[in-house]
């Protein structure tokens, strides 16, 4: 079987979601970020690019290599 290389994002939450809207929190959730300097490693997709761009004031985004 052939395998099929993911690209991947690594998102790491750097800021508190505290005194912002529900609806960045909530974006933060569905990222799988709920607590300060977590790190998920997502498929890079664009409904993933379109959260981290909604939140991108409260994460950092590296390159993951699948």
């Amino acid at each position: 079987m052939a395998e099929t290389t993911k690209k991947t994002v690594r998102v790491t939450q750097v800021r508190s979601p505290i005194g912002r809207p529900g609806d960045q929190r909530a974006t933060l959730i569905g990222l799988g970020l709920n607590k300060m300097h977590r790190t998920r490693e997502l498929e890079d997709t664009p409904a993933v690019r379109g959260m981290i761009a909604k939140v991108h004031h409260l994460v950092r985004v590296e390159n993951g290599d699948a």
